[in-house]
């Protein structure tokens, strides 16, 4: 019996955002299904727009298990986790020990596939994916502003900050074009 599997199940039980106040819950699985679908927007608008030579699809696997190890860690919160070199040098050890001990429960033929996605090299498709994740972590701080939780307005002002310096194309075109819509209601959607 193979563990694998049943322990990326539970990544629905791992909530994020646990030092804020949440109007709506976020989990991890959630999450990572979000940041694919936006890494792989990204990949292919640097193909289509910027002369880009990127693999969506591998791009967009990379994020559906780019928080992996947080179904044994957990999610710790980004001011914890960057707090000072130290904790995050720590905390990017556990990870790593997290992923490979995930990797194990998998059938030995299988490993290095999966070690290929879980511990992704950090090359030009893992920045796409950074690039998603962060977007989406500023999607969540539209969500809970446009539903009055005045607990993510400075979140969403530092997030959309550090969004302005990632200085991507790919990012700014998504950001312009697409961003917007999230603050639309669904009749507004539907007009």
């Amino acid at each position: 019996m193979y563990k694998f599997f049943a322990y990326l199940n539970r990544m629905k039980y791992i909530n994020r955002w646990s030092l804020m106040r949440s109007t709506v819950r976020e989990n991890i699985m959630e999450h990572s299904q979000q940041v694919a679908v936006v890494a792989h927007a990204l990949a292919t608008i640097s193909n289509v727009y910027f002369g880009g030579n990127l693999d969506a699809n591998s791009i967009a696997v990379k994020a559906l298990f780019h928080e992996t190890s947080e179904v044994l860690t957990g999610d710790l919160p980004t001011p914890i986790k960057y707090y000072n070199a130290e904790i995050r040098d720590a905390y990017k050890a556990l990870e790593q020990y997290s992923n490979d001990k995930l990797l194990l429960l998998l059938p030995e033929e299988l490993r290095a596939e999966y070690d290929k996605i879980v511990n992704a090299p950090k090359d030009v498709e893992y920045k796409f994916v950074k690039y998603a994740d962060k977007i989406c972590a500023y999607l969540k701080c539209i969500d809970e502003v446009n539903m009055g939780n005045a607990e993510f307005r400075q979140a969403k002002k530092t997030i959309a900050a550090d969004i302005s310096a990632f200085g991507s194309p790919e990012v700014d075109y998504f950001m312009d074009n697409f961003v917007h819509a999230f603050e639309l209601t669904l009749d507004e959607l539907q007009a």
